[in-house]
């Protein structure tokens, strides 16, 4: 919403997971990670015709609710348009993935 370039935000395995997903889908440019004190994790934001690419971003489960879905209930992001971002068994990945692996988990957010 500001049209900046780029963000930064403290590292976390979480937000580089998520952050690393956004890449592969092509809704952020780049992630980088800088090894600072704490470290950090730089994000290069995608815009189209001066419109940013990511249009919404809604957290599902929250610490006071968390949200479990099974491999025949992963959600569908406007009509498969966007993507939700599944914590399995096996990692970060999106709801596509997740439906071709037949594996649910908790759904942290949706993107589109």
């Amino acid at each position: 919403m500001a049209k900046k370039s780029e963000v930064s935000i403290p590292a976390s395995r979480l937000k580089l997971g998520i952050a690393k997903i956004l890449e592969q889908e092509k809704f952020i440019d780049a992630v980088e990670e800088v090894p600072t004190g704490h470290g950090e994790i730089v994000i290069k934001l995608k815009y189209d015709k001066g419109r940013p690419v990511i249009r919404s971003i809604k957290r599902i489960s929250k610490p006071g609710k968390r949200v479990y879905v099974g491999s025949d209930n992963l959600p569908k992001v406007l009509n498969d348009f966007g993507i939700a971002i599944i914590s399995t068994s096996r990692g970060l990945m999106t709801n596509k993935n997740a439906r071709k692996e037949n594996l649910g988990g908790e759904v942290i957010c949706e993107i589109f």
